[in-house]
Formats: C-alpha cells, structure tokens, sequence
C-alpha cells in the first residue's frame, strides 16, 4: 500500500521515518489513510461483536432467570480475559511482531459467537464470553502498534482513527441487538460470524502489508531525549494514566452495562426503546474518541486528559436526577466529553515508553477491559443489594479522579 516505514524509537513525538528517505519526506508523506481506515473497520467489527454480548444481557437475563451478579460475571469472563492476555500478546510482539496474528485471534471471537448462540447452560455462556475476550486480546496491542506505525507522525490522530472504529462499533450493538437478536432470540447470535469472517479476510490483507515493514524496519539504540522524565516520574505518570482510564472506563462500563435495566426500571420503557438509548450514548461516545487525538495533536494531551475526565463530572452528578429525555441529552454530553480523553492517554504512555508500543498498549487496552470487567461484577452485586440508581449515583462520582492529571509530567518535544 505504502513504501516500508520505520518506527524511530529515538524520539517521543518525531513522525514515523520512511526507510532510507529523509524525515522531512516522511513527514510530507503523511498517515497510509488505507491502512488506517482497514485497522479502524476492523476494529469496528471486532467491537460491534463485542458489543452484541452486553446488548443480549435482557434476553439472557429472563432465559435462564440470571441475577445480576451473574450478569456482571458475565462481562468479567469477556473483559478479564482479555485484561490478562493483552499485556502479554503486546510484550511477545515487541520483541516478535506477528502480523497475521490479528486474523488468527478474530477465528477466536468467530467461534465464540457460534457458541454463544446454541449455549443453553451458564458454564457455556461464560466459555463463549471468555472466547470473545481472547480474541480481543489478540487483536488490540498489534493492531494499535499498526495505526501508529501508519500514522505518518500524525500519532493521535491516527489512534484516534483506530479508536473511532471501536467506539462505532461499540454503539452498533444494542441496534443490532433491538433490530435483529430481540425478535429473532439468542440463536440470532449466529449470524453475526459473517462479520468475523469478513474482518478475517481484511486482517489478512492488513498483515500482509504489514509482513515487509517487519523486515525493513531498522531498530536504533534508545537515546533518551535530555528534557525527558525520569524512570522515577515515568512510572508515576504511568500510574496516573491508569487511574485516570480507571475513572473513565469504570463509569462507561457502568452505563453500557447496566443503562438499559436503568431506563427499564426508573422509566418503564420496553427493552429495544432502552437499547436504541444506549446506542445514542455509545455513539457520543465515539465522536468523542474521534475528535481527542487530533486535539491532543493540536494542543497538548495533557491538557485534553484534564477536560476530558474532570470536565464530564457535572453532567454525571445530574444524570441520576434527570427524566428521561434529559437522562439522553445528558448522556450525549458525556460521552462526547469523557471519551475524548482515551485516544490522549494511549499516546501519552506510548510517548513515556516509546520503545515498548506493543506491551504499553496491551497494559492499557488490558487495564481497560479488566476495570470494565471487574467493576460490572462488583456494580452488578452492589444492585443486588441496593438498586440500580443507587449505583449510577455513587458512579457519578468517579470523574472526581481526574484531579490527578496534575501528577503528569510535561513531555519535550523533539527540535524539528
């Protein structure tokens, strides 16, 4: 698609270097637009799939009579999976990039949705959850280490592109859920592996794009940049990002999986009407991851993680107040507010470790899906005892954590 390109490891914000061409030239070359818009449809897939086993929770629920700490298992099973394993496929690949490997792990979520839809006991619901998680597992360190590797130097902006995909897909859930899984039930699920195949044959295609720029890529002693932080200041920094995703990723969590039983409950309206308001949230949700890289690009992602996080928190400590047509309005606002600060916080720790992309990323796509897990269980069984309000009400409180942003060391920028 493009000449060979060469991820310098010298720099923290220096473009991505085209082989034997100067870095002026690569810059001019800009991001490989065909390899970015492959990984981010693919990431739409891969989340719309994703997405689908939230979206089914109601029909589940009643099928099988599942509490909600079930429920919450149920997205453990998905999500800690998938927070276990992408640290590790991300450290592997940094020392031996695996360029059909993104195919291989979408066989995985392939076959977990085929299980999902004959399941007929809990133990095999959570095997097909667990299935779903290990092929995202595989696919999101190597195929961000892809869109920065594309990105022309442009880093949010491309991860930014990536992430569009997965937020897009991510909304298309619960539509397809309510149109498609709601009349036709759980053996619906099935269909939706046409989807997995189509993302195997356009991973395969990206791989092999990917396979000469693995061979080509000269590797350079890491000299590290004499305005940069120290190992001390990194890995506090590093803390702070986590909590800071933390705080982010636990109340989207809350919201995707438990918004519809919300609405259902303080509401009364029918599940696909709950669903086609989730959708509208996810959808903010994924503007706003869009628009956060290019803004990081622009005015500096420290700046964005302090917006994005701290300035959602009026609007979540209304939510649990608001009616119903408020509860949407608001929800659009905090998606587009709250997301926008993901993109800003991958690149920001890639630039902490530049020479660690792949495992960096599987660490906080990783801690992401873990937090998400682990808090839907335990959000789920704090229903249980209380209710679902209640739970929105102490979740609405979690944009608090973006006061540590403070912590955040200014990264230099290389002299071009």
């Amino acid at each position: 698609m493009n000449k060979p390109v060469v991820v310098s490891e010298e720099t923290l914000t220096e473009p991505v270097v085209v082989a034997d061409v100067a870095p002026a030239a690569a810059k001019a070359a800009g991001p490989a637009y065909v390899v970015l818009a492959g990984i981010s449809v693919s990431h739409f897939l891969n989340d719309t799939m994703q997405s689908l086993i939230a979206s089914v929770y109601p029909i589940l629920k009643d099928t099988y009579a599942l509490d909600f700490a079930q429920i919450g298992m149920i997205t453990l099973a998905f999500q800690f999976t998938a927070s276990l394993l992408q640290p590790v496929v991300g450290h592997y690949t940094d020392k031996k990039a695996q360029p059909y490997s993104l195919a291989i792990g979408m066989a995985s979520t392939f076959f977990g949705l085929l299980l999902l839809s004959v399941a007929q006991q809990y133990l095999v619901i959570l095997v097909a959850a667990a299935f779903v998680g290990l092929g995202s597992a595989v696919f999101h360190p190597e195929s961000a280490r892809i869109a920065r590797l594309a990105s022309g130097g442009r880093y949010g902006f491309a991860q930014s592109v990536f992430q569009l995909g997965g937020s897009f897909g991510t909304s298309m859930g619960p539509v397809l859920a309510a149109l498609i899984v709601v009349p036709f039930g759980q053996g619906s699920i099935a269909w939706f592996s046409s989807i997995a195949f189509l993302a195997i044959l356009i991973l395969w295609r990206i791989g092999r794009w990917y396979a000469p720029q693995i061979k080509a890529r000269k590797t350079a002693a890491v000299q590290a940049h004499p305005d940069a932080p120290s190992s001390r200041r990194v890995v506090l920094a590093l803390l702070v990002l986590v909590a800071l995703l933390f705080s982010k990723q636990l109340y989207v969590s809350s919201l995707s999986s438990y918004y519809i039983f919300y609405l259902i409950d303080r509401f009364g309206v029918s599940t696909q009407a709950a669903q086609i308001y989730l959708f509208i949230f996810l959808a903010a949700n994924a503007v706003g991851a869009f628009f956060g890289g290019p803004l990081g690009d622009r005015f500096g992602r420290k700046i964005v993680i302090w917006i994005s996080i701290l300035g959602a928190l009026p609007f979540t400590l209304a939510l649990p107040y608001a009616g119903l047509h408020a509860s949407a309005v608001l929800s659009v606002v905090i998606g587009l507010i709250i997301s926008s600060t993901t993109s800003s916080i991958i690149v920001f720790a890639q630039e902490l470790v530049p020479h660690r992309f792949g495992m960096i990323s599987g660490v906080f796509f990783g801690v992401a899906f873990g937090i998400g897990g682990l808090g839907a269980a335990v959000l789920g069984k704090l229903a249980d005892h209380t209710s679902i309000e209640f739970v929105y009400q102490v979740c609405a409180y979690l944009p608090a954590i973006g006061l540590l942003a403070v912590f955040l060391p200014k990264l230099p920028r290389h002299v071009r």
